[in-house]
């Protein structure tokens, strides 16, 4: 059961979860951390269907890769908040009259719920002829490749930084066959120290290369957000 605890004065008002029969302490913890999460709750509020939105925002609102007419290819997109927000932002649904009208394409191994303005695939990414698939969908090559996967967690912090590496490799290797000349490549990693590889391949195909922790990551996560921008081609 949950119990709301005010602290001093107008402090907002804090969700207490008391951990019930069956139900584990860890996860317990989780649904605290989740129902006092301000992102989460502006999630809700504004129609978003997770807090991942808020970084794809925060990382665009820096760096300027998600512009009315651009390409845009969400690998792992469910439950799809950067398409939300892609969609908005390259004009996908041609509500900003005058701009250029984008295109978002999402592909994710699982079945995700449509999104109005974006164009869902079920597709493996790694599977054999899969740019050439999106490529195919797309009408030509995408300007910007995103992604925000993570592999399964094992509990063990070393083997779950080296399986989100791998994933970004190859979220990596598959933009480096759809992107266009100019183009932008957006995954998320996790600190540990085997990125050093990947970061020495993109600094070979892209001109600028950052590092990013936007604010709505979790403090608590070693996970940042790799913005290569000037794709070589």
């Amino acid at each position: 059961m949950a119990k709301q605890t005010s602290g001093r004065g107008q402090r907002e008002l804090r969700v207490k979860v008391k951990t019930a029969r069956g139900r584990k302490l860890s996860s317990t913890r989780w649904l605290e951390r989740q129902l006092n999460d301000p992102y989460v709750q502006r999630a809700r509020r504004e129609g978003y269907r997770g807090r991942a939105a808020f970084k794809i925002l925060e990382l665009d609102e820096k760096y300027r890769f998600l512009v009315p007419g651009a390409r845009v290819v969400d690998l792992g997109c469910a439950p799809g908040g950067w398409c939300q927000v892609a969609v908005k932002r390259v004009n996908a649904l041609g509500e900003r009259p005058g701009k250029a009208i984008g295109t978002i394409l999402g592909v994710d191994l699982q079945e995700v719920e449509p999104i109005a303005g974006a164009e869902i695939h079920q597709l493996d990414f790694m599977e054999d002829a899969a740019d050439e698939k999106v490529k195919g969908w797309l009408g030509g090559k995408a300007d910007v490749v995103m992604s925000d996967m993570a592999a399964s967690a094992s509990g063990h912090k070393q083997t779950d930084h080296l399986r989100i590496i791998a994933l970004c490799e190859a979220a990596a290797a598959f933009a480096f066959d759809v992107l266009e000349e100019g183009g932008t490549f957006i995954a998320k990693v996790l600190a540990g120290g085997a990125e050093g590889a990947l970061q020495q391949t993109l600094k070979k195909r892209f001109k600028s290369v950052a590092n990013v922790k936007p604010e709505a990551s979790r403090s608590d996560s070693s996970e940042k957000f790799v913005v290569a921008t000037g794709f070589r081609g």
